[in-house]
């Protein structure tokens, strides 16, 4: 397979403020989004539209808080499938998996997957959280067993802040210091990490599925399957009539959504709710749109493809991000390209985003307030028709 991922390694990993993303500028979406694509634009021009303007004023142009410099971490040992590589200052090094995952792409009778979660009772939704989808969100958050835990799985180092219309680049070094190596080996998150080759960034190319990404397509979700936020997805989703009470048709149900190619710039067959989301496009008129993902943003930035250039200032003053912070708003370059205003979950699982963003499409509106931990966030959801446009997390403090 030919994508993202060839080079150096075949697979690998791959504050805030309320704003609109730039993803799906010139898509069409269904009468239940209520909000023009043209607002979602997140202004690459020099000069801020009115909209942005108004978002905008609050802050004051001489705010600014210094970067908190991170102790070098050594990566000497380049031995046992793993490589290492320099970030785009050689402040830091990444060490990045050079495994192919050869196994996910045999055929599925040949596949091992992981045992199944056993969460008792806990992944049944009470009745205050089929009325109520911020308390399913918490509940999802409560169920991702495997987020990870800032200090321990990795760090960051979120550099100094700017407006999402200043061009310098406010960050040294890159944002991800280390992760863990273990991190790597967990089932979902490499079956994830297996997929992001699979795509080619450019908006309007249409796409060719191989058998062999078929087999790594249905075994992430086979993968997933097995984890308490999908249990509890499908009971959730199957309780309401949304989806059916046999968890192989629901595991086609997300296969489907998720993975289904649809038209996109023009170009039928050139996209997915996966590709959008979690790997990222470059439109046609040189903007990046998606790319909400922290694992595939690792990756990009171990390999030099991701130039990190510092966080969007937060909404409301003295909640300047840090080390610590799972919730983020950034700016950054991919493949030269400017990405003005991008948010993501840092450390969150595979499964956890696929389960929370697959209930906002389902069961929630465009906009979907709801409390993750200690964060306030709004996921916007657009929809093309039956299928996902574009899902992802804004902060809502």
């Amino acid at each position: 397979m030919d994508g993202l991922i060839k080079g150096l390694v075949d697979v690998a990993l791959g504050g805030n403020r309320n704003h609109h993303d730039d993803d799906n500028n010139d898509e069409q979406r269904d009468e239940r989004s209520r909000s023009s694509w043209a607002e979602i634009v997140s202004g690459e021009e020099d000069r801020p539209t009115p909209q942005q303007q108004e978002e905008e004023q609050w802050q004051d142009d001489a705010y600014r808080t210094t970067s908190n410099t991170r102790p070098h971490q050594s990566d000497e040992d380049n031995n046992d499938g793993w490589q290492t590589v320099g970030d785009k200052h050689s402040r830091q090094q990444h060490k990045v998996p050079k495994d192919n995952w050869n196994q996910y792409k045999l055929p599925p009778d040949e596949q091992q997957y992981s045992n199944e979660v056993e969460v008792g009772g806990r992944v049944e939704p009470s009745e205050d959280e089929l009325t109520d989808l911020s308390r399913a969100s918490e509940k999802l958050w409560d169920l991702d067993l495997n987020r990870l835990v800032p200090g321990n799985d990795y760090e960051i180092d979120c550099g100094e802040g700017k407006k999402v219309f200043q061009k310098d680049d406010m960050a040294q070094g890159s944002l991800f210091t280390w992760v863990n190596d273990d991190v790597f080996r967990k089932p979902t998150f490499s079956r994830f990490l297996s997929l992001l080759d699979n795509y080619n960034p450019h908006q309007g190319s249409k796409e060719v599925v191989t058998s062999e990404e078929r087999q790594e397509q249905a075994s992430f979700i086979e993968e997933i399957s097995r984890t308490a936020p999908i249990k509890y997805l499908h009971k959730y989703l199957a309780s309401k009539g949304i989806a059916s009470g046999s968890y192989q048709d629901f595991k086609r149900m997300m296969t489907s959504l998720w993975f289904d190619l649809y038209g996109r710039g023009g170009t039928s067959g050139s996209s997915s709710a996966f590709e959008h989301v979690f790997v990222g496009e470059i439109k046609q008129n040189n903007q990046v749109s998606g790319f909400h993902n922290w694992l595939q943003f690792y990756h990009e930035e171990a390999n030099g493809r991701v130039d990190y250039q510092g966080y969007i200032f937060p909404r409301r003053r003295g909640e300047i991000p840090d080390s610590e912070t799972q919730l983020l708003t950034i700016q950054f370059e991919w493949n030269g390209v400017l990405k003005s205003v991008s948010s993501t979950l840092i450390g969150v699982s595979p499964e956890f985003e696929v389960a929370l963003y697959t209930l906002c499409f389902y069961a929630g509106e465009e906009d979907n307030h709801i409390q993750l931990g200690p964060y306030s966030v709004n996921i916007k959801c657009y929809h093309l028709g039956d299928r996902i446009g574009s899902v992802f997390p804004i902060s809502d403090s």
